[in-house]
This record gives structure tokens, C-alpha cells and sequence, in this order.
């Protein structure tokens, strides 16, 4: 049996998701030869104590603790603020990173930090864990195999069922930054093709403290590819109807829908239709559960050199780059070219 262990900085509400699953691991790659052991820190040290203890991890005092403890990878679930220092730490060490997106607060701030993943080859794979969706993977293996022709519309829509917390949505980055940033991803990811240019609108019609801070509650972008086909991606803080999101790719020859199932979070104006039978999910980490524990388990497949980085900087950077130019044009009005390249 090979023990690999991971170091978890940053234990809160997504952090203790990811220390869940990675106490799960165990059930999935036990019976490969794997076992796979938790270590984990936070500033609050004793709600991170008590999540140690509840998984039978071992707590540890700081994040250079966890580092200097000989852990084979980290795993980077605290503040975007802190993203770039613990990234920087971790491959300066010498053991692969997983980290939450983005790499930093700004593509600016991103940049010195790919540059010093590449100046050490450090191996870093960043946390979208829509590409480990069944339904995203179905899109792109039907996009790829040629089954819907050429694409003419993608829509795609994500929807909280609440907003979080104004005191996170005042440094979040804004509505495209902090929620968006993973339709670009996945648009990229599954079309294969860059995002040039972004056309944004938003509103406010929720609580006025989201304003306040700067943010809309609702926003819309029209996006272009560099072929010409274009897109609409979509999101709002005040889905009351459950957590919403899907994407709708339209072809020459077929369309398909990511994410309509009997948990979709809308209902049929149509006489005797009961789709969708089922209860909606009430927040992102149902939604994507399966694809959150997947993400996990590729990351140690990962460390163990059994598979290429399915996400890595450079690829979240670009998405990011998109989420700039959307936050641009939300606030200039106009639309904005997407940056392609940075210099740093």
C-alpha cells in the first residue's frame, strides 16, 4: 500500500468540502494500492482542530508547518488574496499544488506567479471542477467527434439560489470574476477555441448592499469567439427556484443541454408536463458533488504521474482574462477586446 498525503491550507466552507472528499479517497483507491492520508491548517485553529479530528487528520499550526511536514501535494483552499504566496511556497518546495481558482485576485497579480511555476517547473492544477462533470464531458466528447456540426449559439447559465455573504462579494472581484470565470472556462475547454471579445450588462435589484460594494446581483455578457461564433453567459445571485446551472450548445447538426435533469431548477409552462420531477439543488456543492470528488482524486493521480494537469495556470489565466474584459465592459459599457496575451 503507497501512502500519499495531501495538505489541505484553508478549512472553510469550500475547504472543509474538499477535506471531506479527500477522506473519501480512500474507499475509491484503496483498492488500487493507494492510501491516502490528510493533514490540514487554517487561521482559525480551532475550528480547523475539530475538523481534523472528525476526519482523522492531523492539524497543523501554519501553512509552512503543512509544508515542511513532507507532504507529497497541497492543496490551496483559503483567501484568493493568499492564492499567489501558498502557490509560490508549494512549488518551491517541490511537491505539485492544487489550488482553488483563480491563481490571483487579477491577471496582473497572475502573472509573476505562472512565471514562477514555469521558471520551476513546478506542477500546479487549478480548481475547475466543471471539466470533471458528466455532463460538460458528454458536451465536449459529442462536440469533438464531430455528432452536433458546427456550432452557431452557446448559452450558458449559472445561477446561485442565494447570494453569499456581502462581506466575500465586496472582495470576490465581481459578479464575472468570482462566478462567471467558470462558463469562460468551460467555453474555452469544450469549444477549443479563444473568447475575443465581451459585451456586458448587469443590474441590481436584490439587496442594495451588493451595490454598495460594487457588484451587480445579475449580469448578462454576449461573448465572441476567434471563429465568429458567439455566446451568452449569464448569472444571477437570486435563483430562487434552486441552483441553476446549465449550458445549451446549438449546431448544424444537433443540440444538447448540460444540466437539464429532473433536479433543474425551473418548471414547464406547458398543460401536462411534469418535468423536471425532481428536488433542485440548493447550492453549488451539490450540483457539482460527483465532479468536485473527481477533480480530488485526479489531482492524486496527478502527484502519482498517471495523468497529464487538466486545468492548469495558464488555462484559468485565460479565463480570468475573460472575466476582466467582462467586468470592463460592465462598467465602461462598451465592449471590451479580450487581452490574449499579458506581458509580465
Amino acid at each position: 500500500m503507497k501512502d500519499v498525503i495531501l495538505g489541505l491550507a484553508g478549512v472553510g466552507r469550500i475547504g472543509v468540502m474538499h477535506a471531506n472528499n479527500i477522506a473519501a479517497l480512500n474507499s475509491v483507491l484503496n483498492p488500487e494500492g493507494i492510501n491516502v492520508r490528510l493533514r490540514l491548517t487554517d487561521v482559525a485553529a480551532e475550528h480547523a482542530r475539530t475538523v481534523a479530528a472528525g476526519l482523522a487528520a492531523e492539524f497543523l499550526p501554519t501553512a509552512d508547518a503543512l509544508i515542511a511536514s513532507g507532504i507529497d501535494g497541497l492543496v490551496i483552499a483559503t483567501g484568493t488574496a493568499t492564492h499567489p504566496e501558498l502557490i509560490r511556497a508549494g512549488v518551491d518546495a517541490g511537491i505539485p499544488v492544487f489550488c482553488e481558482k483563480p491563481v490571483a485576485m487579477n491577471v496582473a497579480d497572475a502573472l509573476p506567479v505562472l512565471d514562477h511555476i514555469r521558471d520551476r517547473q513546478g506542477v500546479v492544477q487549478i480548481g475547475h471542477q466543471r471539466r470533471f462533470d458528466a455532463g460538460y464531458l458528454e458536451a465536449r466528447r459529442a462536440y469533438q467527434e464531430g455528432e452536433l456540426g458546427w456550432i452557431h449559439s452557446l448559452r450558458a447559465v449559472t445561477c446561485d439560489m442565494a447570494p453569499p455573504p456581502v462581506e466575500f462579494l465586496a472582495s470576490s472581484g465581481g459578479l464575472f470574476r468570482d462566478c462567471s470565470v467558470h462558463d469562460f472556462d468551460i467555453l474555452r475547454w469544450l469549444t477549443g477555441r479563444e473568447i475575443v471579445e465581451v459585451y456586458a450588462k448587469g443590474s441590481n435589484n436584490g439587496d442594495p448592499a451588493i451595490g454598495e460594494v460594487g457588484d451587480v446581483d445579475t449580469a448578462l455578457a454576449v461573448v465572441t469567439f476567434d471563429d465568429g461564433t458567439v455566446g451568452t453567459v449569464s448569472a444571477t445571485r437570486y435563483n430562487g427556484a434552486g441552483h441553476d446551472v446549465r449550458l445549451e450548445i446549438q449546431g448544424s447538426r444537433s443540440s444538447l443541454m448540460v444540466g437539464l435533469d429532473d433536479k433543474t431548477a425551473m418548471t414547464s409552462a406547458e398543460a401536462g408536463v411534469s418535468f423536471p420531477a425532481g428536488e433542485p439543488h440548493h447550492t453549488f456543492a451539490g450540483r457539482f458533488d460527483q465532479a468536485y470528488r473527481s477533480e480530488m482524486e485526479a489531482f492524486v493521480e496527478l502527484i502519482l504521474g498517471r495523468r497529464e494537469n487538466p486545468c492548469t495556470p495558464e488555462d484559468a489565466v485565460a479565463a480570468s482574462r475573460v472575466a476582466d474584459a467582462a467586468q470592463e465592459s460592465l462598467a465602461a459599457g462598451v465592449p471590451v477586446r479580450v487581452a490574449q496575451k499579458v506581458a509580465s
